[in-house]
């Protein structure tokens, strides 16, 4: 296990009878890392997140937080972590402050510093001017507020949240979103989540799994990347036959749209191109590039034609 790593999974296997949810997956979470853990409803996110958590053992597999064993012990291993569930365990009968007072007990916090860290869960959580309030009464969005309250009340290095914006509105989900940024920067995050969009605007890593196994895991920047397709359209005032445009050394496929447009795919970069086109006096007036949708990679990983990318 690296000296780094808040979470170590090493050939992680669950079954429910002879149905594998999860198949030897392995991977680390490092501080500062917020990992979006990413894969179509049913691929094994949930189960994942449960095992993690110590909710729900594996079948096989070691799992390490901070450096403790979690099978072992998990009494001192769930210390550094922090869990909030896809569905909230929250008392909608209680107030804030009474179910923050709850999970304080719970997380074994001492007396003396309970009112503190309920505070400074409340300040990093927006929920400031609500402790009075019933828990039922709040916003959808101020719920799950709550619910990551809670995860981090004991200042975990580790914070895991399950979906943490499903069935939230818009500008729920944006506070949210900034939200688990902000937290990011003093924690390790795993987020669970099938929006890709999501993903993008939070992580600066990611982890695609389907049918129980990893098919992906890169940093943003890998992902982003996958975007390039090398085809872009170009619009040419002056534009050459097809035959000479094929001819450069570097565009591989020319398609004409009409008589002044094309879509060449290159093996060069877009800059090379549109040099060879100024040079050659084309007319260069547009070059686009045509990208993949963050939402076309993911169906092109999950379905099996991620070779195709």
């Amino acid at each position: 296990m690296s000296s780094q790593a808040l979470i170590s999974v090493n050939n992680l296997v669950r079954y429910y009878g002879d149905y594998c949810a999860v198949d030897n997956i392995s991977f680390e979470l490092a501080a500062g890392d917020i990992l979006g853990f990413l894969g179509p409803n049913g691929a094994g996110k949930s189960t994942t997140m449960q095992i993690l958590s110590g909710n729900l053992a594996p079948t096989e597999g070691e799992i390490h937080i901070n450096g403790i064993d979690l099978l072992d012990k998990p009494g001192a291993a769930k210390t550094a972590l922090g869990y909030l569930p896809e569905i909230p365990p929250l008392y909608k009968e209680m107030s804030v402050d009474e179910y923050l007072r709850y999970c304080a007990v719970l997380r074994r916090i001492k007396k003396a510093a309970i009112k503190d860290a309920m505070a400074l869960a409340k300040q990093r959580c927006g929920l400031a001017g609500v402790g009075k309030r019933l828990i039922g009464n709040l916003s959808k969005g101020f719920q799950q507020r709550v619910g990551i309250a809670q995860a981090i009340l004991h200042s975990p290095q580790v914070i895991i949240l399950d979906e943490p914006t499903v069935g939230l509105d818009p500008i729920q989900i944006r506070e949210i979103r900034e939200l688990i940024t902000e937290l990011g920067k003093s924690h390790g995050i795993i987020l669970s989540t099938h929006i890709l969009p999501e993903v993008a605007s939070v992580c600066n890593r990611v982890q695609i799994i389907n049918e129980g196994r990893l098919v992906y895991a890169s940093d943003m920047k890998g992902l982003l990347e996958q975007q390039t397709t090398g085809k872009y359209e170009i619009s040419l005032a002056r534009p050459p036959s097809v035959d000479e445009i094929r001819a450069t050394d570097f565009i591989d496929h020319v398609e004409q749209l009409d008589a002044n447009q094309f879509i060449v795919n290159i093996s060069n970069t877009a800059d090379e191109l549109a040099r060879v086109a100024v040079n050659n006096d084309w007319g260069l007036c547009k070059l686009v590039a045509h990208e993949h949708s963050l939402e076309q990679i993911f169906v092109n990983l999950t379905l099996g034609d991620g070779e195709n990318l």
